[in-house]
């Protein structure tokens, strides 16, 4: 027999799929931003944020939801090497496909650009772009300068450096749209319509506000963090469900629970 947890469980697998986005106040001012940013004549648009901010299903939505109204292409994974990289553009701006041992020609392919100048605006959501180094994001800026591509380039937010400080993004970036850690507040929204959108409601009804203090409090607000403990919290919960159910209120998830899974997440220590 199936545990009552494990369609929780699975509702918090990290995705970027666009059916699994969540709105949360938060995300409608992003994507608002975002949206407002590529319909302005900017060559290099910089999203940014930490890992888990929820970058990646940000473009992921807005190649969707404008796919039929702009020409509109998502680079999720990094190439890679630059041939690869250049092979998928020079797809995009042609429409032709290359042998795999053909190197493109780069300075053919900026004119190429230029010429597309005024007839078509293409617009390249570039994810990960941390992967590529500083000859390749000076390529990328000498498309750009042709204002037929523009560059939505995501990458990340380290501890230990801002690499919109880096010299290769200060003069190349035009805008700025900075992801951030959930709110307590947007962190619950974001649980309850998890859970809610799989009409799990007794679930949800079990995660009170204290909980979520706890949940928000190990995860800081991290998306991708919050759904890896919110999955290690109803597989523990499924294990005492299937095992030993005398053990578990399903009226509240208790709080040892809760630091069970932080504890086998390295949150906390003994």
């Amino acid at each position: 027999m199936k545990s009552r947890y494990e369609a929780a469980k699975n509702v918090f697998i990290d995705s970027v799929d666009v059916d699994d986005y969540i709105e949360l106040e938060s995300s409608v001012t992003a994507y608002k931003q975002l949206h407002h940013s590529m319909d302005k004549p900017l060559k290099m648009i910089l999203l940014f944020g930490r890992p888990g901010t929820g970058k990646s299903i940000l473009l992921n939505r807005i190649s969707e939801k404008l796919k039929h109204q702009k020409e509109i292409h998502y680079f999720d994974t990094p190439a890679i090497n630059e041939k690869e990289f250049f092979h998928k553009l020079f797809k995009v701006l042609t429409k032709k496909d290359l042998p795999n041992n053909t190197e493109v020609n780069f300075s053919a392919l900026v004119d190429f650009c230029k010429e597309l100048r005024g007839k078509r605006e293409i617009v390249i959501l570039l994810d990960e772009a941390q992967m590529y180094g500083i000859e390749m994001m000076e390529k990328i800026r000498l498309l750009s300068d042709s204002r037929a591509v523009k560059f939505v380039v995501s990458l990340h937010k380290t501890e230990d450096e801002d690499l919109i400080a880096k010299e290769h993004f200060q003069s190349r970036i035009w805008e700025v749209i900075e992801l951030k850690n959930a709110t307590k507040a947007d962190q619950t929204t974001y649980i309850h319509k998890k859970l809610l959108k799989k009409n799990l409601f007794e679930i949800a009804n079990s995660i009170k506000d204290k909980d979520m203090k706890l949940i928000h409090a190990f995860t800081k607000g991290n998306f991708r963090e919050c759904n890896k403990l919110l999955f290690t919290i109803f597989e523990i919960c499924e294990y005492y469900d299937k095992n030993e159910p005398s053990k578990i209120n399903y009226e509240h998830i208790p709080q040892r629970i809760i630091e069970m899974a932080a504890l086998k997440l390295g949150y906390i220590h003994v």
